[in-house]
């Protein structure tokens, strides 16, 4: 159950940090939307969780990229309406990169969530990409 927003993102981002392509699902609303730099750009249905991540690691495995993680500052944004919520937050990406690890700075990862029942999910989510620290 996630009682909050930030509860539901901070489940997905924990999921994706872990590998586990199921707990993201689980954070996903059933008719949710990613949309994201990477191609094909746009996930769509009860499926999109699973298969933006399916397509992380066939990007991955091409560029020979690999142990993503993600952690999330304070938000941007923080608006919950009713059974409706914004969320922006600041975003930090490391993974490694053909045997070197790479850290991205200022992205920013927003949300449109929904209340469904007691828990919160993810209804969409954007990743804009930040700059390659050096």
């Amino acid at each position: 159950m996630s009682a909050t927003p930030l509860d539901a993102i901070q489940s997905y981002v924990d999921a994706f940090n872990a590998g586990d392509a199921d707990g993201m699902s689980a954070m996903f609303s059933v008719n949710g939307s990613i949309l994201d730099g990477m191609a094909p750009h746009q996930w769509l249905g009860p499926t999109a969780a699973s298969d933006w991540y399916r397509d992380v690691l066939a990007e991955g495995e091409h560029l020979g990229a690999s142990g993503y993680h993600v952690t999330v500052g304070e938000p941007l944004h923080n608006d919950t309406n009713d059974d409706a919520a914004y969320v922006v937050l600041p975003a930090t990406m490391t993974f490694d990169l053909k045997g070197s690890r790479i850290t991205q700075t200022g992205a920013v990862f927003t949300f449109a969530m929904r209340r469904e029942g007691i828990s919160w999910r993810i209804a969409s989510w954007a990743w804009a990409k930040g700059q390659r620290a050096t």
